[in-house]
């Protein structure tokens, strides 16, 4: 059964990090390349938190993706990691609500499924991150999620039992992860989600509209 938390897993893109701008940015660099029609930003920014796939699939269709995905999604991230941060803030209330969960004890960790090399070339740039002592990326293991796996190592790196975290993401394989993992879900509703997606219909213990919200929830438990 869940206890009562000790610890707070994070989704990185849309959850901490607003990177759809510079995400974007990379898809549209690789598309004019490409002699195609650029995206715009209200059309790319839900696809965010589907990595280099899920944007290149959205730009040049999945079947002319699928002919040609080694060589684009090269030029993508090659893209992405020239101008990585340029444009990509913390979403309003991270900090203030990292600060507050480090206060009040709780050990916080990041659980996202982008790769090592860009996830250590990012965190640098926003402190609050780079802080955090276990980082879980979507290559340290021969899984990612929606496997449960990396939410069960990052618990262990902690030395915290999974039913002792939440974990917050903002994309349903999030959800799927977490509850996978026996943990307590948290949908991040300001994060990216499509318009083809159904959030209602994913299985989340809580859903938070804004970064204060979690610890709000969080302190209701503790008066509980």
């Amino acid at each position: 059964m869940k206890q009562n938390p000790k610890a707070v897993l994070f989704d990185l893109d849309g959850t901490l990090l607003d990177t759809a701008p510079d995400l974007g940015a990379a898809l549209n660099q690789v598309l004019r390349e490409e002699g195609r029609a650029e995206v715009s930003n209200d059309i790319y920014r839900s696809y965010a938190s589907h990595g280099a796939n899920g944007l290149l699939t959205l730009g040049f269709g999945e079947q002319d993706y699928a002919a040609d995905q080694a060589r684009l999604r090269a030029a993508f991230l090659a893209a992405y990691s020239a101008a990585i941060h340029h444009h990509s803030v913390l979403f309003p209330g991270i900090e203030e609500m990292l600060s507050e969960l480090q206060q009040q004890g709780y050990l916080c960790a990041i659980v996202t499924n982008k790769p090592s090399q860009l996830t250590q070339q990012l965190l640098p740039y926003f402190a609050p991150l780079n802080a955090l002592d276990v980082v879980v990326c979507g290559d340290t293991l021969s899984v990612a999620k929606p496997h449960p796996q990396p939410l069960l190592y990052a618990a262990e790196q902690l030395a915290v039992e999974a039913n002792q975290c939440w974990y917050v993401g903002d994309a349903e394989r999030d959800i799927l992860a977490g509850r996978a993992a026996g943990m307590t879900t948290v949908l991040a509703e300001y994060g990216y989600i499509t318009p083809d997606e159904v959030p209602a219909q994913w299985p989340a213990d809580h859903r938070i509209a804004e970064p204060a919200a979690l610890t709000a929830l969080l302190r209701q438990l503790t008066l509980a």
